[in-house]
Order: C-alpha cells, then structure tokens, then sequence
C-alpha cells in the first residue's frame, strides 16, 4: 500500500493529480510573484492542487558565470512572502546539510538534488527537521535502488517521502526517459512525481541557447508518464521562460500550464479507474 504524504492540504498519494511548479530559480520578486498569481489562478480555476517551487540555489551551474540564486537568507524569505501572499506550500531544494534548518522553517518540502540523492549526511539532515523529503531520483541510479535513499531517511525518524523522477543519463549530454521507472518508484511505497522540464534539458549546452532544451517533447513525456501511474507532475514554470535566469530552453510558460495540464488530468482520471 502505498504511503499518502501531506504536504500542506495536499494530499499526495491519493487519488487526484498534483503539481509541483514555479520558476527553477529564485528570480526578482516580481517574477515570483507573477508566477505565484497565475499558478494560483490555474488552481482554482482547474482543481489542482499546486506545491510551489523555486531554488534560492543552484549549485551546479555549468559556468561561475551563471546566475546562480540569490541565496539561502533572501531565497527563504522572498518563499516565505509568496506562502504568506497566495496560500501554497512551497519546496526548495538544499544541497549542504547546514542548509535544512533555516531552509525547513518557511518550507513544506525539502528537495534532495538528483546528483546528491546518496548523500547519507544531507539525507539524514533534511529527514531530521520533519518536513517532507522530496527526492530526485539521481540519473546515475538504478530505480529500485531508491529504496536505499528513502531507507536513510526512515532510519532518521521521516517517513514523509516523496520520489521524483527526472531521466537518466543517455550517452553524452542527453537524458532519456524509462517508463519502467515509474512502476519500481511506485513499489517503493511512496508518491511518485514526474519532473517532466528537466529531463529535456541538453546539457553541455547553455540554457539560455534555444538548442539547450527540447520543449518541444514536454506534452508526450508529461503524457507517458501520467499513463504510467505517478501521483504528481513538476513542470517548471516562468511568465518569459526565454528571459529565465536558469533552465530558459525548458522551463513552460506559465500562461500556457492551463492548457498544457488539461490533457494530463483527464489521462490520470482515466488511469486512477484501473
């Protein structure tokens, strides 16, 4: 039986499609607050509930000259204001366990990057404040091999997981999706998401080139993977993706999500019959 996690008034594992979205990272407050106010409307309008997500951290940029968010203090507080404002959940990703603290005071979901998904340390450091741990699935990893991450974190007294998957790494620069993946994932036990954006990134390419990403395969992998059983897509989202600070070649518009979800629910309410 798999585990249902609440994260907010979210109940993730049950029967309805969710959301995780919101622009990769953190960007001038009124890009946040752009973002937050249509996801919101998205919402209501579409009954579907949405965690909001944005990194104060992006530690893995391939250049020192990249934006890479404005940090922990400002990060957690401009969080803390759209939480406040629109009423959503929110996630954010750390990546040294010294972060967890501070970052799991304002946030509902700690995030475990894919590349540190085995990192025993930040694990335990994320479990221990007792927020939910949403862990990427890292693109070095056998699916089933998950249940080791989701086993520290247990150990640490947090059972409150949720596994995300994002592609794994296909000869040079490219990632590729498993649909087998999602039906180990599932059998762990836990909600399992779909981080549609960032498995159509092209790495080794800037993501501010056009040929970085390939949006283009962003409705049949989201639909792929709705058919193959998760609870939840994570669809990074910004008003100009092609002005975003990070991710601009994947990230979706936000005016287009409503259009580009409505297909995804009525598959998953199809699926959720059998």
């Amino acid at each position: 039986m798999k585990k249902i996690v609440k994260v907010g008034n979210i109940e993730c594992g049950a029967k309805d499609l969710f959301l995780i979205s919101g622009p990769c990272v953190i960007e001038e407050e009124s890009i946040m607050m752009k973002t937050a106010e249509k996801l919101k409307e998205v919402s209501e309008r579409m009954n579907i509930k949405i965690i909001y997500k944005s990194s104060f951290q992006k530690d893995n940029r391939s250049s020192l000259k990249y934006y890479d968010g404005p940090g922990l203090a400002k990060g957690v507080a401009l969080l803390a204001k759209v939480k406040e404002q629109f009423g959503f959940p929110v996630l954010t990703d750390i990546h040294y366990p010294d972060q967890a603290k501070a970052a799991g005071e304002v946030c509902d979901v700690l995030q475990i990057p894919a590349y540190l998904c085995m990192q025993s340390t930040l694990l335990v450091a994320a479990a221990k404040t007792g927020k939910v741990v949403n862990i990427k699935h890292g693109q070095f990893l056998a699916p089933d091999n998950m249940k080791h991450p989701v086993q520290k974190c247990i150990e640490s007294g947090n059972d409150n997981i949720i596994l995300t998957e994002r592609g794994y790494t296909f000869g040079y620069n490219d990632l590729i999706v498993d649909p087998r993946s999602f039906y180990h994932l599932n059998n762990i036990g836990y909600p399992v998401v779909f981080d549609v954006t960032h498995c159509v990134r092209k790495y080794g390419i800037p993501s501010s080139d056009a040929k970085g990403g390939a949006r283009e395969f962003l409705p049949v992998l989201s639909r792929a993977g709705v058919a193959s059983g998760v609870d939840g897509v994570f669809i990074e989202t910004h008003p100009e993706p092609a002005k975003a600070l990070c991710d601009a070649a994947s990230q979706l518009c936000v005016y287009d999500l409503e259009e580009f979800l409505k297909p995804l629910i009525e598959l998953h309410n199809v699926v959720r019959k059998y």
